[in-house]
């Protein structure tokens, strides 16, 4: 399975694979990615303007499905994901609400090699419902530069990428010289 390229203003160049959409592809992905990865991971959205980074407090303690939303609950918090048919609202508002989109991405430096790695879901309108930020070599679960670079941070991108696309681990992934964005 091949990435596209695209180029997103004010993040640069990325390799972005389109994953599956159906509702039970999406909940093995967000149960995968919260069970297995919950405390390596940053997620919620970033937008232009906007970038939220959440860190979850611990592993989920439900996961759950009603009406087309997956719950992830964390005890004190939770947050929901339209992800499969939603009819309580009417079919106009369930199409807008549920992911339309969702891909795997890693984002690209001006030098060719990856900085960072991640997953991202759009609703109907094409507007993000979440950017998870998988872990990555060049920073600590705190975020900050790690030096030298950990490339044992990309099992949870290895493990995503055969699961949900069935490639094996890209040797490009492992030749990045450090941490940027846009």
């Amino acid at each position: 399975m091949s990435y596209t390229v695209v180029e997103e203003p004010g993040s640069g160049t990325q390799h972005v694979w389109a994953l599956p959409t159906d509702e039970q592809t999406l909940l093995s992905l967000v149960t995968d990615i919260f069970e297995k990865h919950w405390e390596h991971i940053w997620f919620g959205v970033i937008i232009q303007g906007a970038a939220w980074e959440v860190a979850a407090p611990n592993a989920p303690e439900r996961i759950s499905m009603y009406d087309g939303y997956v719950t992830v609950d964390f005890g004190r918090w939770h947050f929901h994901l339209c992800i499969g048919e939603h009819t309580a609202s009417g079919p106009e508002l369930g199409r807008i609400r549920r992911c339309a989109r969702a891909e795997m991405y890693r984002s690209i430096r001006a030098d060719g090699s990856p900085s960072s790695w991640g997953v991202r879901l759009f609703n109907g309108r094409d507007e993000q419902l979440m950017t998870v930020l998988l872990p990555n070599p060049f920073l600590t679960d705190r975020q900050q530069i790690q030096s030298p670079p950990d490339f044992e941070r990309l099992a949870a991108w290895d493990e995503l990428r055969a699961t949900y696309l069935g490639l094996e681990p890209d040797p490009l992934d492992r030749s990045g010289k450090g941490f940027g964005h846009g």
